[in-house]
């Protein structure tokens, strides 16, 4: 289990773009389980609907992407400043809306971890309803050590 204060140690976003609160369970080289606690006061439903509020998919697209992130840096030993992740993939189904109150569960299996990157099989889910599923691709670049 990590808290906030250690995924804030590996991922390199920061609010209002840190989606991930906890994570519950770590396989390295495996296996993920986070959770973000969605809730009214999240700076996004001002605008995403106005008096019926969803949570941006393209927002759970990047919590499964974050979470991704975390199971590769942790799988890898890799410190926060050393590298920079992008995205290379990303097929995603939405299944059903995620609203202020809803604990969303992101579950990410490793397909593929290289040096150089990644691809992970995500799930998301609210309660026992599917949010949505996706297979995503990221690749790794890794920053050169700068002597001072």
């Amino acid at each position: 289990m990590l808290t906030i204060t250690e995924i804030q140690e590996i991922l390199p976003q920061e609010y209002p773009f840190l989606l991930i609160d906890r994570i519950l369970e770590i396989e390295e080289n495996k296996r993920i389980v986070a959770i973000k606690n969605v809730t009214m006061n999240e700076h996004f439903f001002t605008g995403h609907f106005p008096k019926e509020p969803i949570m941006p998919g393209v927002l759970i697209l990047e919590a499964m992407a974050q979470a991704a992130i975390v199971l590769y840096a942790k799988s890898k030993h890799i410190e926060k400043t050393k590298v920079k992740y992008y995205f290379a993939k990303a097929d995603i189904k939405w299944k059903s809306p995620v609203l202020p109150g809803d604990q969303l569960r992101i579950e990410i299996d490793s397909e593929k971890m290289l040096l150089s990157g990644g691809i992970m099989s995500a799930k998301a889910v609210v309660g026992e309803r599917v949010a949505a599923v996706a297979t995503l691709g990221f690749s790794v670049k890794h920053l050169a050590d700068k002597k001072n």
